[in-house]
């Protein structure tokens, strides 16, 4: 057991993790550096920067640039931890695969039978090595991942690590000489740029589509960093995970979700950006999670009305400081409630998710300078940023299911609630306890329902203050199975996690 990051541990805790809705599909993020001494690995990709030649017209074949980038694209198929069904039905309504993992069905009394749930979607290989990029919503509540290779191949993968924040997630094969895809520089595209989309709609197998990008900059599913490239290119169920590529078949992004009344393609569709995924890809190849700035304050969109009352021209952009966190970067560079942001780190703010956006584009520890507007005179300030509180499954937890782990709730981990977590998170003041940041998939915690946004209440009918007492409290229990108080937005309800029988997975 050991401290993964600042202010979480890694608990013998058991639990699960967040999904994403199917058809659901960040800026470039600094790897982070082992201080272990030991080797860490690296993702070996292929990155061409060379600009598109845009006076060109349209070719009357794409069929060479297809035949080079298709073997890059890969089936990924999913088995999932079974549920229970109605009158043996698996479908449960709309989900990344069709059926929903966490509607529990009785009749009669009785639960019906529960079968191993299966899907299909797409992933992109990015490495000669065998990583492979794709949604964390593909694999999220997965047991067991299979990649089926251009060639033919089956291969079962492993899950390197994942980012619901971004919704990114890379999984592993043990292969070599693989056809990895290049990336492009997903900053330069511009709207009216030719576009193909590739992946497994339907779980039918390989299909590409043309459109072209028709937006940038969309944030519009809810996730706490969004970037999206919109396309009108075909996107359909399966195609998650798969590859939005340029006219020269460069990776400029990763499909990952649809606007639809119907379920299939309305000509709206939405890439999460190359250069994004790339970062978080290599630090979750690297470390296995990912580490993103902080720089500690709350701020809103301005508009031309708050401008005016802060002092600046209706015209201005930024990002408005409602509250600064005591004791942050900003707090300490001198931040208060009432600046208006107008650049960070010599980049132009937009607007308040603009900030965000680049601040989690830094390297925790770095200074980065941060221009305001106060009074509607222009000052500098030069901060220190930190890392942010809450990280992704570490390398660490995700393969920790072993008979050798003690204590209980095996394959946890929690983090303490402060100031910054309760706000992203809205988790009242008056709720007490340790946060559940991950769970291990599989694990008898994650079967019994346990979380990712989960607080610890109680362990045992004892009070849990914080993630060290929760630690303290599972490493030697008194009882196993376990009893869990447990709060989530739904309110606060108890479970029992038995580990008696360790979880196959």
């Amino acid at each position: 057991m050991k401290n993964t990051f600042p202010h979480s541990w890694s608990l013998a805790l058991a639990a699960g993790g967040l999904a994403l809705p199917v058809g659901l599909s960040l800026p470039l993020l600094h790897a982070v550096e082992s201080t272990s001494g030991a080797k860490t690995p690296s993702a070996n990709i292929t990155v061409d920067t060379t600009p598109l030649n845009r006076d060109v017209g349209l070719p009357s074949s794409f069929a060479s640039v297809i035949k080079k980038v298709a073997p890059s694209v890969v089936k990924i198929e999913i088995t999932g931890r079974a549920v229970p069904t109605l009158n043996g039905d698996d479908s449960l309504g709309a989900s990344p695969f069709g059926f929903d993992p966490r509607r529990l069905f009785e009749q009669s009394g009785r639960r019906l039978p529960m079968p191993q749930p299966h899907g299909a979607a797409s992933g992109v290989i990015v490495t000669p090595d065998g990583y492979i990029l794709t949604n964390n919503h593909v694999i999220d509540d997965a047991e067991k991942v299979e990649v089926t290779l251009h060639d033919g191949r089956s291969l079962t993968a492993k899950v390197v690590g994942t980012d619901p924040k971004s919704d990114l997630a890379v999984v592993k094969v043990e292969a070599s000489g693989l056809p990895a895809a290049t990336f492009a520089d997903s900053s330069t595209i511009e709207v009216g740029d030719l576009v193909l989309a590739a992946g497994n709609p339907f779980g039918l197998g390989e299909s590409v589509s043309l459109g072209m990008v028709s937006a940038t900059g969309r944030a519009t599913m809810g996730l706490d960093y969004e970037d999206f490239i919109q396309t009108d290119a075909a996107i359909n169920p399966g195609n998650s995970g798969g590859a939005l590529l340029d006219s020269q078949g460069r990776l400029i992004g990763i499909n990952t979700a649809i606007v639809s009344r119907g379920g299939g393609n309305d000509g709206i569709g939405f890439a999460i950006p190359a250069n994004m995924a790339r970062g978080i890809m290599e630090q979750l190849i690297a470390t296995g999670k990912v580490v993103r700035a902080s720089l500690g304050v709350m701020i809103q969109d301005l508009t031309p009305e708050l401008a005016k009352q802060f002092g600046a021209d209706s015209q201005t952009s930024g990002a408005l400081v409602g509250d600064v966190v005591k004791g942050s970067p900003a707090d300490a560079a001198g931040l208060t409630s009432g600046d208006i942001i107008t650049r960070f780190a010599d980049q132009p703010v937009k607007d308040a998710r603009s900030l965000k956006l680049s601040v989690a584009n830094q390297k925790p520890g770095e200074n980065a300078e941060v221009t305001v507007l106060r009074d509607g005179k222009p000052r500098t300030f030069t901060a220190r940023l930190e890392a942010q509180k809450g990280s992704s499954s570490s390398r660490e937890e995700l393969s920790s299911r072993t008979p050798a782990d003690e204590g209980t709730l095996n394959g946890v981990a929690v983090a303490d609630l402060d100031a910054e977590t309760r706000r992203s998170a809205s988790i009242p003041a008056e709720i007490k306890g340790a946060l559940v940041t991950s769970v291990d998939p599989g694990t008898p915690s994650w079967k019994a329902g346990l979380r990712a946004g989960d607080v610890i209440q109680q362990i045992n009918r004892q009070p849990v203050s914080d993630a060290a007492q929760a630690i303290k409290l599972t490493e030697a229990p008194p009882t196993n199975p376990t009893l869990l108080q447990i709060w989530s937005r739904g309110g606060s309800r108890f479970v029992v996690v038995d580990e008696t029988k360790r979880a196959q997975g």
